[in-house]
């Protein structure tokens, strides 16, 4: 959060990488959650805390790397044009639940699966239906954040490596509905801890400062309604969330 300088209330910053740690930061007071968002000190300067509010969804890298040893692709860098070789995943829904899912379902004997496979499926549709499963669980972390603490969205950040791929970067930034910034450098927790030593010795003098040292390799614009984006997966979502329940209870209930 600090690397982003998500400095004030309502600012954003989701790490995707092994797993997608969404952030919100919540200001001096730490938020309580009923929908599993957990509260965390972001940092502190002299007297000054700052709390944050963080979902996370565990199996985001991890259910890439196992499409990829299923043979669904051979290179990480090809899977974005993969999926848009396809107009849509052709009825195939994917849940990301390798170890549960977590806010706001929280159910750890959750499991994964594909659901709808047909004779016509291919590995496109696949991995189209696995990515734009990490898409949906992103929806649902930024909509339980903004529906809990009530804070108006100042802006979204994203890093880690699942951020380098631009079919799930800029499907995010349509169903959310808002600009997502991917930063130069997409590892920014030994940037923010550098900043934060750097305060302390004076080689900053202020927060604002570090703001000006900010640059995105890209920001991704949600597309205009013209186009019925959201139209188009308003239906595949619900969809999805059935998926979703199918998926629930699966383990015993002693699983860690």
């Amino acid at each position: 959060m600090f690397g982003e300088c998500c400095f004030d209330p309502g600012d954003v910053k989701c790490t995707m990488g092994t797993g997608t740690f969404m952030d919100i930061n919540v200001g001096s007071s730490p938020h309580t959650s009923l929908k599993g968002l957990y509260p965390l000190i972001g940092w502190k300067i002299g007297e000054e805390i700052t709390f944050l509010a963080e979902g996370n969804a565990s199996d985001s890298g991890t259910a890439i790397d196992w499409a990829r040893s299923i043979g669904l692709f051979e290179d990480y860098t090809e899977t974005a044009d993969i999926a848009e070789s396809v107009e849509d995943s052709d009825g195939v829904y994917f849940v990301p639940a390798f170890t549960g899912l977590q806010a706001p379902v929280n159910d750890n004997s959750a499991c994964s699966l594909f659901l709808g496979l047909s004779s016509t499926t291919t590995k496109a549709h696949m991995l189209r239906a696995l990515l734009e499963s990490l898409v949906f669980r992103n929806k649902q972390l930024y909509e339980t954040m903004l529906n809990e603490t009530k804070i108006p969205i100042t802006y979204i950040r994203a890093d880690g490596g699942v951020s380098n791929n631009d079919f799930v970067m800029q499907l995010t930034a349509d169903l959310l509905n808002r600009p997502i910034s991917r930063p130069k450098h997409v590892d920014m927790s030994s940037l923010g801890a550098a900043f934060l030593a750097g305060l302390a010795v004076g080689v900053w003098k202020s927060k604002e400062e570090l703001k000006d040292l900010q640059s995105a390799e890209k920001v991704f614009q949600p597309r205009p309604a013209s186009e019925g984006i959201w139209e188009k997966y308003r239906p595949i979502v619900e969809e999805w969330e059935r998926a979703v329940k199918r998926s629930l209870y699966w383990y015993p209930a002693q699983r860690e």
